[in-house]
């Protein structure tokens, strides 16, 4: 026997004396669970780690859109807390208006419970969960990995997980987007309450949400009915820290919310990818917040989850039966493709439009509240009909639209008067708003 075959022996030998998982996910969010339910149905050894217990709270209004609800796993039951069928519109408390449909525009989860059943899902598919499991780092050489076709998964506490693919899930400040090299164009801050609402309150919100554009550039709040709870957030750049706490502070006061107690008051930062960004280093893909993958303009981020997630686990699997680093790096960057062919193709349009929504808020507010094509490509993108991407690929207006916006952004001088954009992007007596003086039905 040669040496070279004694030394390929010596290597399977290693790992095999070890439990080597086909798939590891770090992370058990909506990207995560979607990437181990992916991976666990073509009947791999998927193992599922999570550093909390489940379920937990996070950050996030709760809104499931169309392209989310299209991106679940068969028979899932979403346990919608509404469903909303009205959109009031305000610009910074004032011009108020809302906007009512006949067929549901989206619906409203809490995401402990989401996030449950997601991973029950996963569970239920063959996946192994893991809760109370830190992820130190990863590591695909050294002392630690056994042979070329594995991938070292360290815990806090020192204990080595072995995977033939690592999928990185554990959302905007990943560990598994550092090894990677995720690179960030846009970082938003973003503060909620859960505020607990008397049955009179709770009824007058029943089925309709408030999005309110804000005072900083890019920023907006909002309000999501929840049975007895609102969710109330806003968010702006980063950098704007003291106000965006005063925007939720005021926007709360200006709801006639203040006299009540949040249950819960938390932040959160969201990370928007670069578009020369990563997805992928040798056996390891990113997906979800850790990819910084969401929509840069509204920061939509579930839908995101949940595709990137499902695209993850369809290719790690790939990737786990791949022999060599060169057919692994031709499985990655198939997955990279795919996700900048559909999501990719969003984003770009969601920074164009965020741009423009910068300079221009009370522009997107009268189209929304008072243009019909506007109206009706807002209820087809909630709902999944369409996408930014491809409203903007298949309607001529809406390509002039932002055409026209694009070319006006790039004519403005700094001495004009519209607000310039926040310098934190690194790309490169008012009305009442829960009161709507006018009200129309979809047409």
């Amino acid at each position: 026997m040669s040496s070279e075959n004694s030394s390929a022996d010596d290597e399977n030998s290693s790992a095999d004396a070890r439990q080597v998982w086909d798939v590891v996910v770090v992370g058990a969010g909506p990207a995560g669970a979607s990437a181990a339910y992916a991976a666990a149905v073509t009947g791999r050894r998927v193992l599922l780690l999570e550093k909390a217990e489940l379920p937990r709270y996070k950050t996030c209004g709760g809104g499931i859109i169309g392209p989310s609800r299209d991106a679940l796993p068969p028979g899932f039951e979403l346990p919608f807390r509404d469903r909303v069928h009205a959109v009031t519109f305000s610009n910074n408390g004032r011009f108020t208006r809302t906007r009512r449909s006949r067929q549901m525009l989206f619906g409203l989860i809490n995401r402990p419970e989401f996030d449950q059943q997601l991973v029950e899902h996963a569970q239920k598919a063959g996946a192994e969960l893991r809760t109370g499991a830190t992820v130190q780092r990863v590591e695909q050489h050294g002392s630690s990995v056994p042979d070329r076709r594995s991938v070292a998964v360290v815990l806090q506490g020192g204990e080595t997980l072995l995977a033939r693919a690592v999928v990185g899930a554990d959302g905007s400040a990943s560990r598994i987007g550092a090894h990677v090299g995720v690179k960030l164009d846009q970082v938003d801050l973003g503060l909620e309450a859960e505020i607990p609402v008397p049955d009179t309150v709770a009824e007058d919100w029943k089925g309709r949400v408030l999005i309110d554009w804000g005072p900083m550039p890019g920023s907006y709040g909002w309000v999501f009915p929840k049975g007895d709870t609102l969710t109330v957030g806003v968010i702006s750049a980063r950098g704007e820290g003291a106000a965006t706490k005063r925007y939720l502070e005021d926007f709360i006061g200006r709801l006639g919310l203040a006299g009540f107690e949040p249950s819960i008051s938390s932040g959160h930062l969201t990370r928007c990818r670069a578009d020369d960004s990563p997805l992928s280093r040798g056996r390891v893909l990113v997906c979800g917040d850790a990819a910084g993958l969401l929509e840069p303009w509204t920061r939509e981020g579930i839908s995101f989850a949940l595709r990137s997630g499902r695209l993850a686990g369809e290719w790690a699997v790939r990737i786990s039966e791949a022999h060599d680093a060169v057919d692994a790096r031709r499985q990655a960057l198939n997955y990279a493709f795919a996700v900048k062919a559909g999501l990719g193709v969003e984003m770009s349009v969601g920074k164009r439009m965020l741009a423009a929504f910068e300079r221009r808020p009370g522009l997107f507010h009268a189209a929304l509240t008072g243009v019909r094509p506007a109206w009706r490509a807002f209820t087809d993108i909630t709902r999944g009909r369409t996408t930014l991407g491809e409203l903007v690929r298949s309607h001529p207006m809406a390509q002039r639209a932002l055409t026209a916006m694009d070319r006006r952004q790039k004519a403005a001088s700094p001495s004009t008067q519209q607000p310039s954009p926040s310098p934190s992007r690194s790309r490169s007596s008012s009305q009442p708003a829960a009161e709507s003086p006018a009200e129309e039905g979809e047409s």
